[in-house]
């Protein structure tokens, strides 16, 4: 092992999220939050943010609740809650307060769950 680690040491590099349904989730993800994407094939599409591929979409039949929670920034969480409820997405925990921010949590069309915070 190095001694001088690289900045992309132990971060969060790419995330997959299944889906059961490709194109309505692209749909939801890309009104909601601005997501483009490339498509690989039927059964995958990567997650382009800000010119960068930051995970993915993944085909899958099988959706299963209480995986890892994928927590996304926003600089206007009420509005980003609105983009989420107007692109099909439903919320499963409404706004609260942590120390050092808030957030809300919500399920995509395919029933995963992930959660958006900001800053306070």
């Amino acid at each position: 092992m190095t001694s001088n680690p690289s900045s992309r040491h132990h971060s969060i590099d790419y995330i997959e999220i299944p889906v059961q349904d490709m194109e309505s989730s692209k749909e939801f993800y890309s009104k909601a939050f601005g997501w483009s994407f490339v498509d690989y094939g039927p059964g995958y599409a990567g997650i382009q943010v800000h010119g960068k591929e930051v995970g993915g979409l993944s085909a899958s039949a099988d959706v299963r609740a209480g995986g890892l929670l994928v927590i996304l920034y926003s600089d206007q969480l009420e509005a980003s809650k609105e983009l989420v409820i107007g692109a099909g997405g439903s919320i499963s925990t409404d706004i609260f307060s942590f120390p050092g921010g808030r957030r809300f949590h919500f399920l995509d069309p395919s029933g995963n769950e992930l959660a958006v915070w900001e800053e306070c």
